[in-house]
């Protein structure tokens, strides 16, 4: 088994998970229950007289609900070692006493054995199961389950008989085909079926059968079957249609023939309307989703799940089985739009055999008259209808070009010989001037290989045929050649080396945040929504950083920390109509960089020399005109969603805005209880990296001169507007400094401030 394992690992059919079907255990055997009378001194326990084929009969202690004479359980005998604890040890049978009635042996569930997790009474084998045979081989437990892991263009391989095909391929051994003899018709009767929507099914078949007793039990081995295929059993006809899905890879449908109105239209949906399923859920549709109604309603989702009106039960007498081939397009994506997935959906959207329909409806049809069939049950013809099938595009393979992408010399005979093995069709062969070296394949696709459309992937079959163990170990050769950043431009790596100098800590949140950070922090009333969020407070894409570096900010003052400083790098996602497709943006979308920081708490750890002082307004700005420098920023007064209206500043270099800095709104603060008023800044990446390439200067010949100057200006003068005006003074080059360091504010009098600078 693990020989197979390996061989279809390499073949590219993963296998995930081999394990046995049953843990080890010994001496238990299956009995059957002779006699059963009440304990004399217990109200839920039974005393059981048991025959295991032996001389006499065995005195067993039961306290399951469900034992009662003429059942046939399994049963441990004296000496019988049960599957391992949790203490990791076997547990060993003893002759006891339970309430003063000795026990010879134990009657077991399947949960005490490991099968499964019910405990709700003894395992009960079948009627005829042989009295003393060892339970695991009438179980049939020594055996594994293979767990395979298929990628999505496998689809052909989500059944039993096409990991059997797959098999064949790979080691050679013939492989069986299914025969599927005809169940002839007793009945004339058919159901009016109209399809409306061919690029949605392309064919649809199915029939009536009549007088059932689906009461009927699911055999054993059926339940047994679908158990280790990890499908609890439901009822008969629920446990047949699985069955054949997963034997066959085809998933069908049984409605209650007397619950349909009229007759079936195949269509897509019309907007507005609803439909309960199978599982209790209830769902709109629109003209998206393909829909199977009758004369009064929608009845089932086509090729994803039936309804709940047309489900069948106990009670049902007259079924209707259909079996459809549904074009991969038309369904998928659709259950993921109802938030659930369905075994049928999966297979449906990768492709399923469309030339296979009828011979399933014959499986189908035998395996309902064998369990659910009574004297009077009749079976009506198949109606097939062959609306819009695919048609078979031939693929040629080219053995130089498999050969070079693979990476092992190729010869046709290699190439033609994994073709054949894997049942593709030959339509050509041609031989290349080079003999086996070159020449080409062409093979026609059978109807389950949906995934056969181009060169490539023609070669990847014979790779798998070949085994990818068995590929060389080739390193890649490439040319190496450096990428050089411009000189006036910083690296990213540089600013996060900035900002951790100064103090801050790198943070990275998720792209997608709670709605109430874009509607409160960057006012934006209509975020960009994921169709599937993985969390309602993850249900848009951020326009802004701040909401998650708020969320980190809380979080550790939530915890005592005192001081917090945490920076972020990454993307926000803008609404823009004027961007394009191209290889990295996406129509619609703008999604610019950014670095944002936010601090609380106090600008230094705490020490005995200095007085403690919260960071404010300026300290933040100070950290941006530090990460910014060389280049001098400009700050104006702004007003931002998220800021304090009088402590806020839009950034501006060379009369461009790249940000903002401020401090937290009052609001938000109260609405976070917050202990401190935070400060906070974010730029423009893009901006931030540029950087002014070094030119060179002469040394001043003469020695630097420093003078201090008074100007009179009005209140409402700027820093920066003073600033310029020195700047923009014409001496020529000579002026190399200036710093702003006092500020006078006469208390009457007609001037309204005296700025003193120091010019050098």
């Amino acid at each position: 088994m693990r020989q197979l394992a390996h061989t279809l690992t390499m073949a590219g059919l993963e296998v995930e998970e081999l394990k046995p079907v049953a843990p080890p255990f010994t001496r238990i055997v299956v009995g059957e229950i002779r006699e059963a009378v009440q304990h004399p001194n217990a109200d839920r326990l039974r005393v059981c007289k048991v025959d295991v084929a032996g001389t006499e009969l065995l005195n067993i202690v039961c306290g399951a609900p469900n034992a009662r004479v003429g059942i046939r359980v399994p049963c441990a005998l004296v000496g019988a070692e049960l599957p391992s604890g949790a203490d990791g040890k076997p547990f060993t049978i003893k002759v006891g006493q339970l309430r003063g009635v000795e026990s010879q042996g134990m009657l077991c569930s399947a949960r005490e054995l490991q099968l499964s997790d019910d405990h709700g009474g003894l395992l009960e084998l079948a009627g005829d199961a042989p009295l003393g045979q060892d339970v695991r081989e009438h179980l049939r437990l020594d055996d594994s389950l293979m767990t395979v892991k298929l990628t999505p263009n496998l689809a052909h391989c989500l059944s039993v008989y096409g990991v059997a095909r797959e098999v064949a391929a790979l080691t050679g051994a013939p492989l069986q085909s299914p025969a599927f003899p005809p169940v002839l018709p007793t009945i004339s009767d058919t159901l009016r079926v109209t399809v409306n929507a061919p690029d949605l099914c392309g064919r649809f078949t199915g029939r009536i059968v009549r007088s059932l007793n689906t009461r009927a039990g699911t055999p054993a081995w059926m339940v047994e079957r679908l158990a280790r295929c990890g499908q609890r059993s439901v009822g008969a006809l629920v446990d047949i249609s699985n069955y054949v899905m997963f034997e066959y890879g085809r998933p069908s449908h049984i409605f209650d023939l007397d619950k349909i109105h009229g007759g079936l239209d195949v269509r897509w949906g019309r907007a507005g309307e609803q439909l309960k399923l199978l599982n209790g859920s209830t769902v709109t549709v629109d003209d998206k989703v393909g829909v199977i109604a009758d004369d009064l309603q929608v009845e089932s989702l086509a090729g994803i799940m039936g309804g709940d009106a047309t489900a069948v039960s106990d009670d049902t007498r007259n079924v209707y089985v259909e079996a459809a081939f549904w074009w991969p397009k038309a369904v998928a994506g659709r259950s993921r739009r109802y938030n659930f997935s369905t075994d049928a959906g999966h297979r449906f959207e990768r492709g399923v055999d469309p030339s296979q329909t009828v011979n399933h409806i014959e499986r189908i049809t035998q395996l309902i008259i064998d369990i659910c069939g009574t004297p009077d049950t009749r079976v009506g013809p198949i109606d097939d209808q062959t609306i819009n099938l695919p048609k078979a595009v031939p693929v040629t393979l080219r053995v130089a070009r498999a050969a070079k992408v693979i990476g092992m010399p190729l010869t046709l005979a290699q190439c033609a010989d994994a073709m054949s093995r894997l049942g593709l069709p030959l339509v050509q062969h041609e031989s290349g001037a080079h003999g086996g070296e070159s020449g080409s394949i062409t093979v026609t696709p059978p109807p389950y290989r949906f995934d056969l459309t181009i060169e490539e992937d023609l070669i990847e079959e014979v790779a798998r045929i070949l085994g990818y163990n068995n590929l060389p170990n080739t390193p890649p050769l490439a040319p190496v050649t450096a990428k050089l950043r411009p000189e006036a431009r910083h690296s990213a790596f540089a600013v996060r080396r900035s900002l951790a100098a100064l103090g801050y800590q790198e943070t990275i949140g998720y792209s997608f945040v709670d709605p109430r950070w874009e509607h409160e922090l960057a006012d934006n009333p209509d975020p960009i929504r994921l169709q599937n969020p993985i969390a309602s407070q993850m249900a848009v894409m951020r326009s802004s950083l701040l909401g998650s570096l708020l969320q980190v900010l809380k979080f550790n003052l939530d915890r005592k920390a005192t001081r917090v400083r945490a920076f972020e790098i990454g993307s926000v996602y803008l609404r823009d109509t004027s961007v394009s497709d191209t290889d990295n943006t996406v129509r619609g979308f703008h999604q610019p960089m950014r670095v944002a920081g936010m601090a609380c708490g106090g600008v230094d750890a705490p020490h005995w020399s200095a007085k403690e002082r919260n960071v404010d307004y300026f300290d933040a700005s100070g950290d941006v005109a530090a990460l910014l420098a060389p280049v001098l920023p400009g700050f104006e007064p702004a007003q931002h969603p998220a800021m304090h209206p009088g402590r806020c500043a839009r950034v501006m270099v060379d009369g461009v805005a790249i940000g903002f800095v401020g401090e937290l709104h009052p609001q938000w603060r109260q609405a976070y209880e917050l202990p401190g008023a935070p400060v906070m800044f974010e730029l423009d990446l893009d901006a931030v990296l540029r950087r002014p390439v070094p030119l060179f200067r002469p040394v001043p010949k003469y020695q630097s001169v420093q003078r201090d100057i008074a100007v009179l200006v009005g209140e409402s003068v700027t820093h920066d507007a003073l600033m310029a005006a020195i700047w923009s003074a014409p001496v020529q080059g000579l002026l190399r400094d200036a710093v702003l360091f006092d500020v006078y504010r006469p208390k009457t009098g007609a001037v309204d401030a005296v700025v003193t600078a120091h010019a050098a």
